[in-house]
């Protein structure tokens, strides 16, 4: 991997502010033209995306979720309150959601299908927040709450003009209220602290309040907890598992990105520099999980939340969505491996119930590999692997020859790039 960053913007406006930065310099005719011949790879994702967010939204949109949802906990859940499995399915998905309900309408299929999610999502927003809805969600109580609050503000970051504008006064105000509320809730000591910076960065984003101290923590833990070579530590202790791509990298870069855009202020250092540098350390972790993906496109169900399937590879996709993959990593050689991940994982039976929700498992049902805070709610970050649907079919993500990945180079006795730790 190069020294230096690639010569992309490290801060892609699109993200926090609709679909416009995502797609500039795109005539409507291009975008209508790759929403209507979407290539085989993106059609396949958009199926599976969804696939897993009918039954959620169309059900939240009338204020049945609670009533339909197969909830399964797992056996060994640790008794906190059950509710918060519908916190956890809704925003999650949302925030999955939210790139890909950021780009323009248009009259495909695809483009149908898309606006009709989004409406349904902005009527479970609405559901979500209002006490008198039977979906009502829990904000309050468990730690829990933190963490999948922050789900709800990353979805709002990513597609503002699509998630956040259409919404009337009083939900707005109702969202801007619970964000504020899960201050009461203590973060434990770990990338917990990226939840309460990710509410932070909402809030200071819709020009409301924010707290600076909130903000900033987490980014500064992350950066102490940094051990080199793109690894960062989950706390005070090194755990080698996959939250550097569940939680740490997307929200750490998320964060910078707001505090760039809308000039916030970091004690001792420019975020604009803190920015470059984490997106540098994301890029060459996202070396690594590129070099798990197995020719067939299995990869290691190593540490904790392996029910968590492909959200492993939520970093790999980040890059992809905002236009910053290293050139070790071209676009071509990441969609084909990344499909391969999602062919491997999601074409086992299982991994959808009978009404259509998710199950607790890694490639199918399998309810004994759930953690002690694993519910069918939780299985829904999956989905945050799919967030490069946020680039339009015309993009050159979906154009771009496919190319062999890593892996399947090093057993096909093909030619691959050595491999060596970085310095940054």
């Amino acid at each position: 991997m190069q020294d230096q960053p690639p010569k992309r913007r490290l801060f892609l406006g699109g993200l926090l502010a609709g679909s416009a930065a995502l797609t500039a310099g795109l005539p409507l005719s291009a975008l209508a033209a790759g929403t209507q011949a979407s290539p085989p790879a993106r059609q396949y994702l958009v199926k599976l995306l969804e696939r897993i967010a009918e039954p959620v939204f169309s059900a939240m949109a009338e204020g049945k979720l609670k009533q339909t949802f197969e909830l399964e906990l797992s056996p060994t859940w640790d008794g906190r309150p059950k509710e918060v499995a519908y916190l956890e399915c809704f925003g999650r998905l949302l925030s999955a959601c939210a790139p890909w309900f950021a780009l323009p309408d248009d009259d495909s299929a695809e483009g149908r299908s898309r606006k009709r999610l989004r409406q349904l999502a902005l009527k479970s927003l609405a559901h979500a927040v209002d006490p008198a809805s039977p979906d009502f969600l829990l904000w309050q109580g468990p730690p829990q709450v933190l963490v999948d609050s922050a789900y709800i503000s990353s979805a709002m970051l990513r597609a503002p003009a699509a998630l956040w504008e259409p919404l009337d006064a009083a939900t707005r105000g109702r969202i801007v209220e619970v964000i504020k509320g899960i201050r009461s809730i203590e973060s434990a000591h770990t990338n917990w602290l990226l939840f309460a910076s990710m509410n932070e960065a909402f809030l200071l984003s819709v020009g409301e309040k924010y707290d600076p101290l909130r903000l900033t923590t987490g980014v500064r833990k992350m950066r102490e907890w940094y051990v080199g070579d793109g690894w960062i530590k989950d706390g005070d202790t090194f755990h080698f598992d996959y939250y550097n791509a569940f939680v740490i990298y997307p929200m750490l870069v998320t964060v910078l990105q707001t505090m760039v855009r809308y000039k916030a202020s970091y004690w001792g250092a420019a975020p604009a520099d803190l920015l470059a540098q984490a997106t540098r350390r994301m890029q060459r972790y996202s070396e690594h999980l590129e070099r798990y993906i197995s020719p067939t496109g299995t990869y290691p169900p190593i540490g904790r939340s392996i029910t968590y399937r492909t959200a492993a590879f939520q970093p790999l996709a980040f890059l992809a969505l905002h236009r910053l993959l290293p050139a070790s990593l071209p676009e071509g050689q990441v969609r084909a491996a990344l499909e391969a991940v999602h062919r491997a994982i999601w074409t086992p039976a299982g991994n959808f119930g009978k009404g259509g929700f998710l199950t607790i498992g890694f490639a199918g049902h399998q309810p004994t590999l759930g953690d002690w805070y694993s519910n069918t709610g939780s299985m829904y970050i999956a989905a945050e692997s799919l967030i490069t649907l946020g680039l339009p079919a015309s993009d050159s993500y979906w154009t771009a020859p496919a190319l062999d990945w890593t892996q399947k180079k090093a057993f096909a006795n093909q030619p691959f790039p050595k491999d060596y730790h970085v310095d940054y």
